[in-house]
Protein backbone atom coordinates (compact mmCIF):
# COMPACT_ATOMS: atom_id res chain seq x y z
CA UNK A 1 0.00 0.00 0.00
CA UNK A 2 1.30 3.31 -0.91
CA UNK A 3 2.87 5.82 1.99
CA UNK A 4 2.03 9.06 1.92
CA UNK A 5 4.60 12.18 1.88
CA UNK A 6 4.01 12.79 5.22
CA UNK A 7 7.62 12.65 7.75
CA UNK A 8 7.68 10.19 9.15
CA UNK A 9 9.01 9.24 12.72
CA UNK A 10 11.38 6.76 14.12
CA UNK A 11 9.55 4.68 17.27
CA UNK A 12 10.89 5.15 20.52
CA UNK A 13 10.71 1.61 22.37
CA UNK A 14 9.79 1.47 26.01
CA UNK A 15 12.28 4.04 26.46
CA UNK A 16 15.27 2.28 27.28
CA UNK A 17 17.05 5.64 28.50
CA UNK A 18 14.38 6.18 31.13
CA UNK A 19 15.08 2.00 32.54
CA UNK A 20 18.71 2.91 32.83
CA UNK A 21 18.27 6.68 34.14
CA UNK A 22 16.05 5.16 36.85
CA UNK A 23 18.29 2.13 37.37
CA UNK A 24 21.49 4.74 37.92
CA UNK A 25 19.15 6.91 40.37
CA UNK A 26 18.43 3.93 42.58
CA UNK A 27 21.47 2.70 42.62
CA UNK A 28 23.22 6.22 43.74
CA UNK A 29 24.02 7.10 47.22
CA UNK A 30 22.44 9.73 49.26
CA UNK A 31 24.12 13.40 48.70
CA UNK A 32 27.38 14.37 51.10
CA UNK A 33 26.05 17.27 52.84
CA UNK A 34 28.43 19.69 51.17
CA UNK A 35 25.94 18.43 48.11
CA UNK A 36 22.94 19.74 49.71
CA UNK A 37 21.28 22.55 48.05
CA UNK A 38 21.41 26.26 49.61
CA UNK A 39 17.91 27.79 50.49
CA UNK A 40 18.01 30.34 47.65
CA UNK A 41 18.78 26.69 45.43
CA UNK A 42 16.28 25.03 46.27
CA UNK A 43 13.84 28.15 46.06
CA UNK A 44 14.60 28.27 42.79
CA UNK A 45 14.49 25.08 41.83
CA UNK A 46 11.14 24.39 43.23
CA UNK A 47 9.74 27.75 41.16
CA UNK A 48 11.19 25.84 38.12
CA UNK A 49 9.49 23.11 38.79
CA UNK A 50 5.52 25.27 39.37
CA UNK A 51 6.82 26.55 35.75
CA UNK A 52 6.69 23.45 34.10
CA UNK A 53 3.77 21.62 35.80
CA UNK A 54 1.75 24.78 34.97
CA UNK A 55 2.32 23.96 31.08
CA UNK A 56 -0.40 22.75 29.71
CA UNK A 57 0.26 19.66 27.61
CA UNK A 58 -0.37 21.26 24.28
CA UNK A 59 2.85 23.71 25.44
CA UNK A 60 5.12 20.97 26.46
CA UNK A 61 4.77 18.99 23.44
CA UNK A 62 4.88 22.26 21.07
CA UNK A 63 8.49 23.15 23.35
CA UNK A 64 10.29 19.56 23.12
CA UNK A 65 8.66 18.69 19.71
CA UNK A 66 6.89 15.74 19.83
CA UNK A 67 3.83 14.79 21.07
CA UNK A 68 3.87 11.11 22.75
CA UNK A 69 0.84 8.99 21.30
CA UNK A 70 -0.23 4.95 21.75
CA UNK A 71 -0.58 3.09 18.53
CA UNK A 72 -1.24 -0.19 18.14
CA UNK A 73 0.58 -2.42 14.70
CA UNK A 74 -2.16 -3.27 12.83
CA UNK A 75 -2.71 -1.93 9.38
CA UNK A 76 -4.31 0.47 7.75
CA UNK A 77 -5.05 1.44 11.12
CA UNK A 78 -1.85 2.31 12.07
CA UNK A 79 1.60 0.89 10.54
CA UNK A 80 4.89 0.21 11.75
CA UNK A 81 7.63 -0.35 9.44
CA UNK A 82 10.71 -3.15 9.32
CA UNK A 83 12.98 0.15 10.20
CA UNK A 84 10.35 1.09 12.92
CA UNK A 85 8.51 4.18 11.57
CA UNK A 86 5.09 5.20 12.76
CA UNK A 87 2.67 5.03 9.99
CA UNK A 88 -0.73 4.31 9.03
CA UNK A 89 -3.86 6.23 8.48
CA UNK A 90 -4.43 7.74 11.89
CA UNK A 91 -0.60 8.05 12.99
CA UNK A 92 -0.25 10.23 9.34
CA UNK A 93 -3.32 12.34 10.19
CA UNK A 94 -2.87 12.97 13.64
CA UNK A 95 1.12 13.89 12.36
CA UNK A 96 -0.33 16.35 9.90
CA UNK A 97 -2.50 18.03 12.47
CA UNK A 98 0.05 18.14 15.17
CA UNK A 99 2.20 20.04 13.13
CA UNK A 100 -0.36 22.64 12.26
CA UNK A 101 -0.84 22.87 16.06
CA UNK A 102 3.07 23.41 15.74
CA UNK A 103 4.46 20.08 16.95
CA UNK A 104 6.78 18.68 14.75
CA UNK A 105 6.38 15.04 15.01
CA UNK A 106 4.91 12.01 17.26
CA UNK A 107 6.64 9.60 19.31
CA UNK A 108 4.62 6.59 19.07
CA UNK A 109 4.76 3.64 21.45
CA UNK A 110 3.05 0.29 20.50
CA UNK A 111 1.10 -0.85 22.81
CA UNK A 112 -2.06 -3.17 23.68
CA UNK A 113 -5.57 -2.30 23.32
CA UNK A 114 -6.61 -2.98 26.09
CA UNK A 115 -4.06 -1.11 27.77
CA UNK A 116 -4.05 2.15 26.06
CA UNK A 117 -6.50 4.15 27.62
CA UNK A 118 -4.87 3.31 31.09
CA UNK A 119 -1.81 4.28 29.58
CA UNK A 120 -3.01 7.78 28.70
CA UNK A 121 -4.85 8.61 32.23
CA UNK A 122 -1.70 7.14 33.66
CA UNK A 123 0.86 9.94 31.38
CA UNK A 124 2.42 6.98 29.63
CA UNK A 125 1.80 9.28 26.21
CA UNK A 126 -0.38 12.45 25.41
CA UNK A 127 -2.81 10.71 22.68
CA UNK A 128 -4.27 7.49 21.15
CA UNK A 129 -4.00 7.49 17.82
CA UNK A 130 -4.62 3.48 17.13
CA UNK A 131 -8.23 3.86 15.14
CA UNK A 132 -9.81 3.45 18.99
CA UNK A 133 -13.03 2.84 17.97
CA UNK A 134 -15.62 5.26 20.41
CA UNK A 135 -18.48 3.99 22.70
CA UNK A 136 -19.92 4.86 25.25
CA UNK A 137 -17.69 3.36 27.93
CA UNK A 138 -14.77 4.78 26.38
CA UNK A 139 -15.99 7.88 25.91
CA UNK A 140 -16.50 8.46 29.58
CA UNK A 141 -12.84 7.80 30.01
CA UNK A 142 -11.41 10.30 27.31
CA UNK A 143 -12.11 12.93 24.91
CA UNK A 144 -12.12 12.27 21.83
CA UNK A 145 -11.86 14.02 18.65
CA UNK A 146 -13.83 14.42 15.43
CA UNK A 147 -14.33 11.10 13.76
CA UNK A 148 -11.21 10.12 10.95
CA UNK A 149 -12.04 6.65 10.50
CA UNK A 150 -15.32 5.16 9.87
CA UNK A 151 -15.41 1.65 8.96
CA UNK A 152 -16.89 -1.85 8.93
CA UNK A 153 -16.43 -5.30 10.35
CA UNK A 154 -16.00 -8.55 8.85
CA UNK A 155 -15.16 -11.85 10.11
CA UNK A 156 -11.98 -14.44 8.81
CA UNK A 157 -12.97 -17.53 8.32
CA UNK A 158 -11.50 -20.87 6.45
CA UNK A 159 -12.05 -21.21 3.17
CA UNK A 160 -15.44 -22.08 2.08
CA UNK A 161 -16.87 -20.62 5.43
CA UNK A 162 -17.44 -24.13 6.55
CA UNK A 163 -19.81 -22.80 9.15
CA UNK A 164 -21.54 -20.21 7.00
CA UNK A 165 -20.99 -17.34 9.73
CA UNK A 166 -21.78 -13.96 8.74
CA UNK A 167 -23.58 -12.57 11.47
CA UNK A 168 -23.05 -12.13 15.43
CA UNK A 169 -26.43 -13.73 15.53
CA UNK A 170 -25.11 -16.60 13.78
CA UNK A 171 -22.28 -17.29 16.98
CA UNK A 172 -25.42 -16.24 19.14
CA UNK A 173 -27.42 -19.71 17.82
CA UNK A 174 -24.78 -22.10 18.06
CA UNK A 175 -22.65 -22.13 21.06
CA UNK A 176 -20.08 -24.49 20.00
CA UNK A 177 -18.65 -21.73 17.80
CA UNK A 178 -15.84 -20.14 18.93
CA UNK A 179 -14.70 -16.09 17.69
CA UNK A 180 -10.87 -14.74 17.81
CA UNK A 181 -11.16 -11.01 18.75
CA UNK A 182 -8.26 -8.32 20.18
CA UNK A 183 -8.28 -8.80 23.67
CA UNK A 184 -9.62 -5.49 24.79
CA UNK A 185 -10.39 -4.20 21.41
CA UNK A 186 -13.89 -2.78 20.25
CA UNK A 187 -14.31 -6.08 18.92
CA UNK A 188 -14.35 -8.11 21.84
CA UNK A 189 -16.11 -5.65 23.86
CA UNK A 190 -19.06 -5.57 20.77
CA UNK A 191 -19.48 -9.23 21.13
CA UNK A 192 -19.84 -9.15 24.74
CA UNK A 193 -22.10 -6.67 24.76
CA UNK A 194 -24.03 -8.24 22.04
CA UNK A 195 -24.52 -10.99 24.46
CA UNK A 196 -22.11 -13.94 23.07
CA UNK A 197 -20.60 -15.93 26.03
CA UNK A 198 -16.74 -15.22 27.52
CA UNK A 199 -16.52 -19.24 26.63
CA UNK A 200 -17.36 -18.49 23.25
CA UNK A 201 -13.82 -15.89 22.87
CA UNK A 202 -11.11 -16.75 21.83
CA UNK A 203 -8.74 -13.71 23.39
CA UNK A 204 -5.75 -12.75 20.95
CA UNK A 205 -2.91 -10.30 21.05
CA UNK A 206 -2.58 -9.11 17.47
CA UNK A 207 -4.27 -9.77 13.98
CA UNK A 208 -1.87 -12.02 13.05
CA UNK A 209 -2.34 -14.44 16.41
CA UNK A 210 -6.42 -14.02 15.40
CA UNK A 211 -5.66 -15.03 11.41
CA UNK A 212 -3.25 -18.00 12.99
CA UNK A 213 -6.11 -19.11 15.86
CA UNK A 214 -8.68 -19.50 12.74
CA UNK A 215 -6.08 -21.33 10.83
CA UNK A 216 -5.57 -23.83 13.33
CA UNK A 217 -9.06 -24.76 14.57
CA UNK A 218 -8.96 -23.19 18.07
CA UNK A 219 -11.60 -20.53 16.74
CA UNK A 220 -14.11 -20.59 14.08
CA UNK A 221 -13.75 -17.52 13.10
CA UNK A 222 -11.61 -14.23 13.67
CA UNK A 223 -13.43 -10.75 14.17
CA UNK A 224 -11.85 -7.27 12.78
CA UNK A 225 -12.39 -4.36 10.84
CA UNK A 226 -13.29 -5.70 7.33
CA UNK A 227 -10.06 -3.12 6.04
CA UNK A 228 -7.69 -4.69 8.32
CA UNK A 229 -8.77 -8.45 7.58
CA UNK A 230 -8.48 -7.75 3.81
CA UNK A 231 -4.82 -5.97 4.14
CA UNK A 232 -3.32 -9.25 6.34
CA UNK A 233 -5.26 -12.30 3.90
CA UNK A 234 -3.11 -12.61 1.12
CA UNK A 235 -0.55 -13.99 4.32
CA UNK A 236 -3.03 -16.72 4.58
CA UNK A 237 -4.30 -18.36 1.83
CA UNK A 238 -6.02 -20.94 3.85
CA UNK A 239 -8.67 -18.41 5.05
CA UNK A 240 -11.52 -16.00 3.50
CA UNK A 241 -12.96 -12.67 4.11
CA UNK A 242 -16.74 -12.40 4.78
CA UNK A 243 -18.57 -8.95 3.52
CA UNK A 244 -19.23 -6.69 6.27
CA UNK A 245 -21.13 -7.60 9.69
CA UNK A 246 -25.02 -6.63 8.76
CA UNK A 247 -25.48 -6.90 12.83
CA UNK A 248 -22.88 -4.57 13.08
CA UNK A 249 -23.30 -0.81 12.66
CA UNK A 250 -20.31 1.16 11.11
CA UNK A 251 -17.75 2.44 14.03
CA UNK A 252 -16.01 5.45 14.22
CA UNK A 253 -12.54 6.28 15.54
CA UNK A 254 -10.86 9.42 16.16
CA UNK A 255 -7.36 10.56 18.70
CA UNK A 256 -8.27 9.93 22.13
CA UNK A 257 -7.19 12.86 24.88
CA UNK A 258 -7.22 12.94 28.37
CA UNK A 259 -10.49 14.81 29.49
CA UNK A 260 -8.57 16.79 31.16
CA UNK A 261 -6.41 18.26 28.52
CA UNK A 262 -9.60 19.47 26.43
CA UNK A 263 -8.05 22.74 25.25
CA UNK A 264 -5.30 20.33 23.36
CA UNK A 265 -8.28 17.89 22.05
CA UNK A 266 -10.05 21.47 21.11
CA UNK A 267 -7.57 23.04 19.15
CA UNK A 268 -6.77 19.66 17.74
CA UNK A 269 -10.49 19.46 16.36
CA UNK A 270 -10.22 23.16 15.10
CA UNK A 271 -7.24 22.46 12.68
CA UNK A 272 -8.58 18.11 12.25
CA UNK A 273 -11.46 19.99 10.87
CA UNK A 274 -10.15 22.24 8.38
CA UNK A 275 -7.56 19.66 7.35
CA UNK A 276 -10.14 16.79 6.07
CA UNK A 277 -10.94 20.02 3.38
CA UNK A 278 -7.47 19.55 1.73
CA UNK A 279 -5.93 17.53 -0.83
CA UNK A 280 -3.32 15.98 1.58
CA UNK A 281 -6.04 14.37 3.89
CA UNK A 282 -7.42 12.90 1.14
CA UNK A 283 -4.00 11.39 -0.32
CA UNK A 284 -3.28 10.09 3.13
CA UNK A 285 -7.05 8.31 3.42
CA UNK A 286 -7.18 7.23 0.11
CA UNK A 287 -3.89 5.88 0.23
CA UNK A 288 -4.47 3.32 3.31
CA UNK A 289 -7.84 2.74 1.77
CA UNK A 290 -10.27 4.56 3.53
CA UNK A 291 -13.42 7.08 2.45
CA UNK A 292 -11.80 10.37 3.66
CA UNK A 293 -15.23 11.68 3.59
CA UNK A 294 -16.88 9.20 5.90
CA UNK A 295 -15.61 10.85 9.54
CA UNK A 296 -17.77 14.09 8.16
CA UNK A 297 -20.56 12.34 7.32
CA UNK A 298 -20.86 11.42 11.14
CA UNK A 299 -20.03 13.30 14.58
CA UNK A 300 -17.73 12.66 17.70
CA UNK A 301 -21.53 12.73 19.69
CA UNK A 302 -23.00 10.20 17.48
CA UNK A 303 -20.57 7.83 17.79
CA UNK A 304 -20.03 7.93 21.52
CA UNK A 305 -23.68 7.54 21.93
CA UNK A 306 -23.31 4.59 20.18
Amino acid sequence: MNMTGTSKRMITGVSVAFIAAFALSSCASAPEPADVATDEESTGEVAAEAEVEEQSTLERAIERGFIRVAIANEPPYTSVTAGGEVTGAEPDVARAVFQRLGIDDIQGTVTPYASMIPGLQADRWDAVTAGLFMNPERCEQVAYSEPVIVSTESFAVPSGNPESILTIQNLLDNSDLSVAALAGAYEENLLLEAGVPEAQLVPVQDARSGMEAVESGRANAFMLPTLSLNDIAPDHPSLEITSFIEDVPPAGSGIAFRPEDSDLRDAYNAELIEFRKTDEFREIMNGWGFDPDAGAATSMEELCAG
